[in-house]
């Protein structure tokens, strides 16, 4: 892709206005479709070499005949929607009708797909323009975002240091004002600990708050979800509007009005209850410093008016991490099976890969049964917390972000990783429990290193979630924080 260097120097302030300022100014035609297109280009050209985020770049020469069209429409008081005219960049791991969609692996390296995924086709139907894609890590498994296609994808705020995954790409796009506002999936912590990593919103939805096609699967894959990430939640809020919709092909969607999500997100929370469950009572790992940063966050919700008390579920925590493993190698080895269990494809894939998929080929149907009990179990638990808390909180990783060339830490303070993703245990409650959950920036560390917490919302209360996560940061402020590559 030959990047736009000729661009206007007027436009440069372009990718710093907040997406819904930019949506508004397009609308009224205060800047036109192509000018937003020149200007996220020349940052793309700027910035990307460095730390690799978005990838299967287009010709410029075609983008801007497609911003050239999104025009025309406005002329004609056409306007497709809230995305008409952005740039976008799905992530790899999403369907893009006529764009390569890897999903990071030399097993799809020349897959170019005739459809698109289905919040894909949403937002091109909300008049985004697609540049190219984000990188992720092979199949999304990971959260450190590098692959044997594109290679690795840098932080924001330290090059050297881990983007975090599989949303890496994502997150580094939308930090540095690559995109305006991003897509992404999460299965453990995926829209979550990149978010965090890079100090920018990412949200992950209620279970079928976003439905997930084509799928193989759409009754036993409900681990995964597609959301949004943006630099603040009510860009994310805005963006959930676009992508969330009841869909018949996946009769567990929520059939609930999305529009819902593009409402004033300001909400009074005095006397609210905080449940922070920190380390799950000495449960998690966690490097030395990360917990005291994230309780001193904690006091922008009391701030606001909320109480925030310690809180730790009635549950064994070592049966949720069993139940974890199990229902995970399941749906990987079922996604994944046929390419480990050829001899050719095998040897294109990553080891962590090979691993999942084997240890679900040897998973009983009993141990599976079990799987689901103490899942449900699990949500029971979490509803009694509930009844006492109107949200829960804890980090949103163990880690601070690490060397960008250490596949992952493979012991946290001590303590040995004994699988390649235990680093990353702190996800998997919430999505075990299928509840919508915010994942925002929190304090620095002191060498300049982002954290962030994860707000967890009751089940189906997306939108009290982002309001909470809303109020969390107009208090803070802390997605007013800049990248020191932005300069």
């Amino acid at each position: 892709m030959s990047t736009a260097t000729t661009a206007d120097p007027s436009t440069a302030g372009i990718v710093e206005l907040d997406a819904l300022s930019l949506s508004h100014a397009i609308a009224a035609r205060r800047i036109s479709c192509r000018e937003v297109m020149q200007a996220y280009l020349a940052q793309i050209g700027r910035l990307n070499p460095r730390v690799n985020a978005l990838v299967s770049l287009q010709p410029e020469e075609a983008l801007l005949r497609q911003a050239d069209e999104r025009d025309a429409q406005l002329a004609r008081g056409e306007r497709l929607g809230w995305l008409h005219g952005f740039p976008q960049a799905p992530k790899d791991l999403a369907a893009t009708a006529g764009i390569p969609t890897t999903m990071g692996s030399l097993t799809l390296g020349n897959n170019v797909p005739r459809v698109d995924a289905l919040v894909v086709e949403r937002a091109r139907r909300a008049g985004a323009i697609l540049v190219g894609k984000s990188n992720t890590p092979e199949f999304g498994l990971g959260s450190n975002t590098f692959n044997r296609v594109f290679g690795l994808t840098r932080n924001a705020f330290d090059p050297g240091r881990s983007a975090g995954g599989s949303s890496g790409g994502a997150a580094v796009a939308l930090a540095l004002r690559m995109l305006p506002v991003a897509d992404g999936s999460d299965m453990m912590g995926s829209l979550r600990n990149p978010a965090a990593w890079n100090s920018v919103v990412g949200f992950r939805p209620s279970l079928g708050r976003v439905p997930m096609l084509p799928a193989r699967d759409v009754f036993f894959q409900q681990l995964s979800t597609e959301g949004p990430m943006a630099r603040s939640v009510a860009e994310a809020a805005m963006l959930l509007s676009v992508q969330a919709g009841f869909d018949a092909r996946c009769p567990q969607s929520i059939a609930e009005d999305p529009r819902r999500f593009a409402g004033s997100l300001q909400r009074d929370f005095k006397g609210a209850r905080i449940g922070w469950l920190g380390d799950l009572g000495g449960h998690l790992a966690t490097e030395p410093g990360l917990l005291p940063l994230c309780e001193r966050a904690l006091r922008h919700f009391e701030a606001i008016g909320c109480t925030v008390e310690p809180a730790l579920p009635d549950f064994p925590l070592e049966r949720l991490w069993r139940c974890w493993l199990s229902l995970r190698q399941f749906i990987v080895s079922g996604l994944c099976g046929e390419i480990v269990a050829s001899d050719k494809l095998r040897a294109l894939v990553k080891p962590e890969l090979v691993w999942e998929v084997e240890q679900g080929w040897k998973l009983p149907a009993t141990v599976l049964w079990k799987a689901t009990v103490a899942r449900t179990d699990w949500t029971v638990a979490l509803q009694a917390l509930f009844a006492r808390f109107d949200f829960l909180v804890l980090p949103a990783a163990q880690v601070f972000p690490f060397d960008a060339d250490l596949d992952w830490p493979k012991s946290i303070a001590g303590r040995a990783m004994d699988t390649y993703h235990r680093w990353m245990e702190v996800v998997i409650g919430p999505t075990l429990a299928g509840l919508p959950v915010a994942a925002v920036p929190g304090e620095l560390s002191a060498e300049g290193l982002p954290t962030g917490l994860q707000i967890v919302g009751p089940a189906q209360q997306d939108f009290a979630t982002l309001q909470m996560a809303h109020a969390y940061e107009q208090a803070s402020q802390y997605t007013r924080r800049r990248s020191p590559l932005l300069g």
